[in-house]
């Protein structure tokens, strides 16, 4: 069995509350894990699945350990919060990070974001950049967000209901399984009522950074604004034509490619390619 196929599920203590995290894999300490970011209406398992089960991202994958965070009451089962929880902030959730580095041990990652997971993952590599290698950021949208932007986006349908709400958002074919209860509600607003991560040349990212966004999704503008404030011998963007808005739903084959080159460049060139001989280098 290939590495990626062992799961384990933790529950991390945080300073803002616990988090839920599957790992896969055995732990190579000599290489970043890769830790990934769902975006809402979705938990880690529907955001990722699709791409991580991929076999030949599994053989990219398979010597790396692999690291799925969901964000706080967004895993499957997760508990109800009682009534009045003060939900944690996207700043908050970001400042959660570092506990999960410290208890497996983390030197390092490779940051994976989708949507809110991006702007999530990006906030943490401004405030921790020591610790962040690399970071693929799909629906990137690291400006402010209020609720005007949410009004104008999701209140022209004053008949839709939340779940239609987070369709839109996600502006894709992708069914999605999960509830909608009070928690993806409430994610759900806080990725509406965030910060600008006011990043420009002078304050920008210390890693490599790949880009990518679906030809049919809303956030193209957002990217295009993003790629341009960040350093160009290390940025690279990538817009996948039909990808519609997930592309790591739509398109695992291509986006396992481009991830696959991503790493190569960060100097992980040596990957295994028993399955797959295409993939050797």
């Amino acid at each position: 069995a290939l590495a990626a196929d062992i799961e384990i599920e933790h529950c991390v203590e945080t300073s803002h509350g616990v988090l839920h995290v599957t790992v896969h894999g055995a732990g190579n300490v000599r290489r970043p894990a890769i830790l990934t970011f769902h975006d809402v209406g979705m938990d880690s398992k529907s955001c990722f699945s699709t791409l991580f089960k991929f076999e030949e991202m599994q053989e990219i994958v398979k010597n790396f350990t692999v690291v799925h965070v969901d964000a706080p009451g967004q895993e499957d089962g997760a508990a109800i919060y009682p009534a009045g929880y003060q939900y944690a902030t996207m700043d908050q959730i970001s400042d959660m990070l570092p506990a999960v580095l410290q208890y497996f041990n983390f030197r390092t990652i490779i940051g994976v974001g989708v949507g809110a997971g991006a702007y999530i993952l990006s906030k943490f590599t401004l405030t921790n950049p020591e610790a962040v290698e690399g970071l693929v950021l799909i629906n990137v949208d690291t400006n402010a967000r209020g609720w005007m932007d949410w009004a104008a986006q999701k209140l022209s349908n004053l008949t839709s209901s939340l779940s239609d709400q987070i369709l839109s958002h996600l502006f894709s074919q992708v069914c999605v399984s999960k509830c909608f209860d009070n928690q993806t509600f409430m994610f759900f607003f806080l990725s509406y009522s965030r910060r600008d991560l006011n990043i420009e040349r002078n304050n920008t990212f210390k890693c490599p950074v790949m880009l990518v966004v679906g030809d049919q999704a809303p956030y193209e503008e957002a990217a295009v604004e993003c790629n341009s404030k960040l350093d160009p011998t290390t940025t690279s963007f990538l817009k996948m034509a039909d990808a519609g808005g997930m592309p790591q739903l739509t398109q695992p084959s291509k986006l396992t490619e481009a991830f696959k080159y991503f790493i190569q460049g960060m100097g992980y060139s040596n990957l295994a390619c028993s399955h797959s001989p295409d993939l050797c280098v």
